[in-house]
């Protein structure tokens, strides 16, 4: 089992940053890659950035170049980027965990709003 926290979510304004993390706990030698993903009000949910056992990332065309997924040496904690932040972005943004074998794992996700 793995559990997954996050935090960092909140208000900012058009071309703000902020940084979310991802708690990461139970069994994480069991993960493969992790990623972000986010759900804005009345859509479906969609990939943000993913990220690989040897650091292998990947974003969505809409937050490339603009956002970054990191971690720490293990799993313990992931981490999301976030400038020039957009009205659009605003959403729900979840933290997903990928083991080798078995079902993904979520979080409960953290609130992302952008607005002046």
């Amino acid at each position: 089992q793995v559990q997954l926290v996050e935090s960092g979510g909140g208000l900012v304004q058009p071309g703000g940053s902020l940084r979310l993390s991802c708690a990461v706990s139970g069994s994480i030698s069991s993960i493969s890659a992790m990623g972000w993903y986010r759900q804005a009000p009345g859509k479906q949910r969609e990939m943000v950035a993913g990220i690989t056992s040897v650091d292998t990332t990947n974003y969505s065309d809409s937050v490339k170049g603009r956002f970054t997924i990191s971690r720490d040496n293990t799993w313990n904690t992931i981490y999301l980027q976030m400038n020039s932040l957009k009205p659009e972005d605003t959403a729900v943004y979840y933290c997903k965990a990928i083991p080798y074998y078995g079902m993904d794992y979520w979080g409960k996700g953290t609130l992302v709003t952008v607005s002046s």
